[in-house]
């Protein structure tokens, strides 16, 4: 189990590099720092992520859902400033990126992680 779960943070840091390297505006400096970023985005997806979601419950059913969109780049936006080496220049970017990231981490778990 310890395993697979190093296998699926590289997974996620390789993901964040070719994310970065897609989109103009997002820029890692190395890939200790996407180690890094993979590390910081997991916790905040587990910790911060679920309070967002439930204090803007009102806002995201106004908004169909889209609302959750604003959630995910603000949590961008904080690994951006916790990790150094990891820079987000604005919204757009870090909404694309969150589209793209999530595309690519699919694409690399479904390579070396399906016939696990």
């Amino acid at each position: 189990m310890t395993t697979y779960i190093i296998i699926k943070f590289v997974l996620y840091a390789v993901a964040i590099m070719i994310a970065a390297a897609i989109i103009p505006g997002v820029s890692i400096k190395n890939f200790g720092s996407a180690l890094l970023t993979a590390i910081v985005l997991a916790i905040l997806n587990y910790y911060l992520r679920p309070i967002l979601v439930f204090f803007s419950i009102p806002i995201t059913i106004l908004t169909l859902g889209l609302f959750l969109l604003v959630i995910n780049v603000i949590i961008i936006y904080l690994a951006s400033s916790i990790v150094k080496g990891f820079y987000v220049s604005g919204f757009l970017a870090a909404l694309i990126f969150s589209f793209v990231l999530s595309i690519v981490n699919y694409i690399l778990d479904f390579l070396f992680l399906h016939y696990r």
